[in-house]
């Protein structure tokens, strides 16, 4: 804890602080917190909770990890009432899952006691009958029920995301909203599994729990083969970078600036998530290409031959053949092989123009051009945002498609953009004088050669 910013250990104390007072009042006012008869139930409920939290799923979150328990804690709303949800969230406590620190029980613990309470309340205030449910009264059950894991859920993912933003000083602004929104629909659906139990347990009591524990699991397998495709798939991604930027220096960092600010662009004209997923591994990849292009004509110091200015203009379509087998890539193929075309027509390497140019491609060129025009180079320093900014202007509908220029600085507007920091200059035998994603900055080219 001792690691800790002062306002999350402020905040830390707070929740747990808040599960003891809750816990202390339920004891002074019903003066027990579980009937005994129901010992058995909360037994059982909290033996699930604990088996589903101590296997949790790993995120691509550094040390974040999430779990189908919470639906256990959902039953026993229903079954034994706020009080009983609370004591089958603190069970999170005893959690068994090697290496995590005592201070992060605690806090699971509290936060899930807070949850199941507040869910237990609002279950009862809408005439959600405690107890196990009858058979001619489970359609009852279901409004009251919902309107608790509606509850519950939210709250869940606002406390733990809170501690996660005092900890790690994250910005609300750095939080993907999108893919947010489609994680909160997905565990609202997991929710269903609490009520399945309280409805299995009016026939085959105790070992409903045990039923519902396989399709558990397989949600739990299923949450984590999709994180870890998703790790394999950006560890593909960093490692072609990392080649193409360790080949052509002066622009590392670049593929990951340029993906950053397709995905703003994307987001901005309303793609989808799946096709933001796409366009940022296309930004990332938009210059792989470069792979096959001699390593003296990328740092070439002086005007290029044709064939040295035609070998740069086949890199996009170079790039196209070194991913073509990486299926996940979708549309991102039209992004890396038509980043460089033109609106005006005038670009490479097929001279499209306008509407022939794909859309991806088209948020790709801005991108690269503004992150071109705003990182450091050998032979020049890093421009300023609005210089930057006004120079896309200046070239939308020639160089740029219009609407994604505008669609890029209404995201500017809300979300700043962080230049990269200054790099060394080369060494000067290394100095190259061209930049083809800088639209300010034509290459020579010596023609007659």
């Amino acid at each position: 804890m001792r690691d800790l910013p002062w306002p999350a250990r402020v905040y830390l104390v707070a929740v747990i602080g808040a599960a003891a007072a809750l816990m202390a009042r339920s004891v002074i006012v019903s003066g027990t917190l579980v009937a005994p008869e129901d010992l058995d139930v909360l037994l059982v409920l909290a033996l699930l909770f604990l088996v589903c939290e101590s296997m949790p799923t790993l995120l691509n979150v550094e040390q974040f990890a999430v779990s189908v328990s919470f639906s256990a804690a959902l039953a026993a709303v229903v079954l034994i009432g706020p009080e009983g949800a609370a004591l089958v969230g603190l069970t999170a406590v005893l959690s068994v899952r090697p290496g995590l620190p005592l201070i992060k029980r605690l806090f699971n613990g509290a936060q899930f006691a807070i949850c199941g309470y507040a869910a237990g309340r609002v279950y009862e205030g809408l005439g959600g009958q405690v107890g196990v449910p009858q058979v001619n009264a489970f359609d009852d059950l279901i409004g009251p029920y919902a309107a608790a894991t509606a509850v519950f859920v939210p709250l869940n993912i606002a406390l733990t995301l809170i501690i996660v933003g005092l900890a790690t000083r994250v910005r609300a602004t750095e939080v993907p909203m999108r893919g947010m929104a489609q994680f909160l629909l997905s565990y609202l659906g997991y929710g269903t599994f609490g009520l399945l139990v309280a409805g299995l347990w009016a026939t085959v009591q105790s070992i409903s729990a045990v039923l519902v524990l396989l399709p558990l699991f397989v949600a739990r397998w299923a949450f984590g083969q999709y994180h870890a495709q998703q790790r394999s798939y950006d560890a593909t991604i960093a490692a072609l970078c990392q080649a193409v930027e360790t080949k052509d220096y002066y622009t590392r960092g670049h593929c990951t600036r340029v993906s950053l600010a397709s995905s703003m662009i994307a987001q901005e004209i309303g793609m989808g998530p799946e096709r933001v997923r796409a366009i940022r591994y296309a930004g990332m990849l938009h210059d792989v290409g470069k792979l096959g292009v001699p390593t003296k004509v990328l740092q070439k110091d002086g005007p290029l031959t044709e064939e040295e200015f035609a070998a740069i203009q086949l890199h996009p379509m170079r790039g196209l053949e070194i991913v073509r087998g990486i299926g996940f890539l979708d549309e991102a193929y039209a992004g890396i092989m038509h980043h460089h075309e033109r609106h005006d027509g005038t670009g490479y390497p097929m001279g499209l123009a306008g509407d022939e140019i794909p859309e991806f491609a088209k948020v790709i060129a801005v991108a690269d051009a503004f992150d071109s025009m705003t990182s450091d180079r050998s032979y020049r320093g890093a421009r300023p945002v609005a210089e930057a900014l006004d120079e896309l202007r200046k070239t939308a509908g020639t160089h740029f498609d219009p609407v994604m220029v505008t669609a890029f600085i209404r995201a500017l507007d809300r979300e700043p953009w962080q230049p990269p920091r200054k790099v060394e200059a080369p060494p000067p035998d290394e100095t190259p004088i061209k930049d083809h994603d800088d639209p300010t900055m034509p290459i020579q080219v010596v023609t007659g050669q």
